[in-house]
């Protein structure tokens, strides 16, 4: 389905880190793309390097006192809770405006790969740091990566860009950028929020002329369920919109075995939905797709595979669920972590759903979010929100 791919990489990358015992550890990243070096699905893309987002690139989303703030940080390692820097979930350190920076940069130049057409697909799986407002560190994101990437293409002419989050987490800090902007259709698909940070991302929030759309599932939600609301929403919209570039954030924090959230699905769960959303690139965006990271919190066993996953989809080879994973990769985990590493690419499972265009269950508290969901914005569309 490819014609091309550009993942972009840097080995400093790795650089954003909060400590040894924050849950957003670098060597997710580490993993993931020894994974996909191991399996050969480096060989089927383009590696490009990045350059650290300038002062002038960021203050697109972020407010240039903020920036500043961080900076000072950056250099001292001391707090600024003015910031958002030194809480438990964003802590201080030295270098965090170069790292950040860094992956703002990595989501700009796949930004302008797509721009320029040197690729039909960029890749950076460093990146989503979606929680990330203009004037605030936010649940581990320091600067708002796919933001920015949005905010650079509309100021190059862009008319309309989706924006697709299937992090189990809302996706507020890329709502609340382009909230009141129609040129941009913001989806998210999470958990809810009266039982997960951060608290938002109810229906009823719907932006300028239904271009906020969220999708709030009900915490035990697996595949099959998942999958039913995805198809409900994110095709009919998108297909309805016409963005002429498609952005997505792939956080894995979805998977049932994730420590800091409660739904429940599989590998491949979301394997079919990186599969989904690269098919609705193709059919409503003309190919152009830009994909980036997010949150992912179990380091071995779930976020390398699924990030494998995401990268052999965009290059259009994807690589079959039982797959073995490679000695020499199992090694190297177990020598870098000291855990038992996956044997293969699936956790077993074979997703199926019940469309629903067959009808729906009121008594269904996932039927039940799909419809508040579909009621609230699809008249803004011109869609029946009924099936």
């Amino acid at each position: 389905m490819s014609r091309s791919v550009r993942v972009i990489w840097d080995d400093a990358l790795t650089s954003y880190d909060f400590g040894p015992t924050h849950p957003l550890a670098p060597v997710r990243v580490e993993l993931t793309m020894a994974l996909a070096r191991h399996l050969g699905v480096l060989d089927r893309v383009e590696l490009a390097g990045c350059e650290p987002a300038t002062d002038d690139e960021l203050a697109m989303i972020h407010k240039r006192d903020y920036v500043e703030a961080v900076k000072r940080v950056s250099v001292s390692g001391a707090p600024d809770l003015g910031c958002g820097l030194g809480t438990m979930d964003n802590p201080a350190f030295k270098g965090v405006h170069e790292a950040s920076a860094l992956i703002a940069g990595a989501s700009l130049a796949a930004a302008r790969t797509i721009w320029e057409g040197a690729a039909e697909h960029a890749v950076n799986i460093a990146g989503g740091l979606h929680h990330a407002m203009p004037a605030m560190a936010s649940g581990f994101c320091v600067y708002n990566d796919p933001a920015l990437a949005i905010a650079w293409l509309l100021e190059r002419g862009v008319g309309r860009i989706a924006y697709v989050d299937v992090d189990v987490h809302h996706g507020d800090g890329v709502q609340t950028a382009f909230y009141d902007d129609p040129r941009v259709l913001t989806i998210s698909l999470h958990e809810s929020p009266r039982t997960l940070f951060p608290g938002t991302g109810f229906p009823e929030e719907t932006g300028t002329e239904g271009t906020a759309v969220n999708v709030a599932l009900p915490a035990g939600c697996g595949d099959a369920g998942w999958l039913r609301a995805f198809h409900a929403v994110v095709p009919p919209l998108l297909h309805e919109f016409r963005p002429e570039v498609l952005v997505t954030q792939h956080g894995c924090d979805s998977h049932a075995l994730d420590p800091l959230a409660n739904l429940m699905l599989s590998v491949d769960g979301q394997r079919l939905a990186y599969a989904a959303l690269h098919r609705l690139a193709h059919e409503t965006a003309g190919g152009r797709w830009i994909a980036v990271g997010g949150g992912g919190y179990e380091l071995v066993q779930v976020v390398p595979r699924a990030w494998t996953h995401l990268l052999a989809e965009a290059a259009g080879h994807p690589i079959a669920p039982a797959t073995p994973t490679s000695e020499e990769w199992r090694r190297y985990v177990r020598e870098r972590t000291g855990e038992t590493p996956p044997l293969t690419m699936t956790d077993g499972r074979n997703p199926e759903f019940r469309d629903i265009s067959a009808g729906y269950d009121p008594a269904d508290p996932i039927d039940r979010a799909v419809m508040a969901t579909r009621k609230a914005v699809f008249p803004l569309h011109g869609l029946d929100p009924m099936p």
